[in-house]
């Protein structure tokens, strides 16, 4: 037979002229394809977590590579209190793009979250050295200084906070803590 099927040639099949382009072509596109679920792995994770379906997203972002992917990872992983799972892929986030928003947000919390005070206060000044307008540094940054009893360094961030980002989810609770203290 011929247009794109085998050959037969005394004993063994061989394949039509142009086959290897078509198998390169085909190979290209699976690729592609995979390249595009992986993407779409990304989009679906990060619409759960902005859905706070955070177990679904953390199911969907688990092996996914790129600098959203992991960020959001960590995102998930921290609001579900996973703290030390977290710090991994937001350090990971943090190598790609020292000053992705999310993972700074989430490397905060994972390191407040357990605790680890002196690392928070010192991740986040150098994201703050680096790029001094990430809101989430600063927020993380006054809690780890609040944890360690310096409350006019706590103060500072937390106004700071507030400047950046005076719409955020925590700036109620951060404008009530700030007037508690004058």
């Amino acid at each position: 037979m011929k247009n794109g099927a085998f050959f037969y040639r005394g004993g063994a099949a061989s394949h039509p002229p142009g086959h290897a382009t078509f198998v390169s072509v085909l190979a290209a596109l699976v690729v592609s394809a995979a390249g595009s679920a992986l993407a779409g792995d990304t989009a679906s994770g990060i619409a759960l977590y902005e859905q706070k379906r955070y177990a679904e997203a953390e199911a969907a972002l688990r092996g996914v590579e790129g600098v959203d992917a992991k960020a959001y990872l960590a995102a998930s992983l921290a609001k579900q209190r996973k703290y030390a799972e977290a710090e991994a892929p937001a350090g990971e986030a943090l190598k790609a793009n020292a000053t992705h928003d999310m993972a700074v947000a989430a490397l905060g919390e994972a390191l407040v979250g357990q605790d680890k005070f002196d690392a928070a206060i010192e991740r986040m000044s150098a994201v703050i050295g680096a790029r001094p307008t990430v809101a989430y540094a600063y927020y993380w940054r006054g809690k780890a200084y609040n944890a360690k009893k310096q409350p006019a360094r706590m103060i500072d961030d937390l106004q700071a906070f507030l400047k950046l980002a005076p719409k955020a989810p925590e700036a109620p609770a951060v404008q009530q803590l700030l007037a508690a203290l004058k």
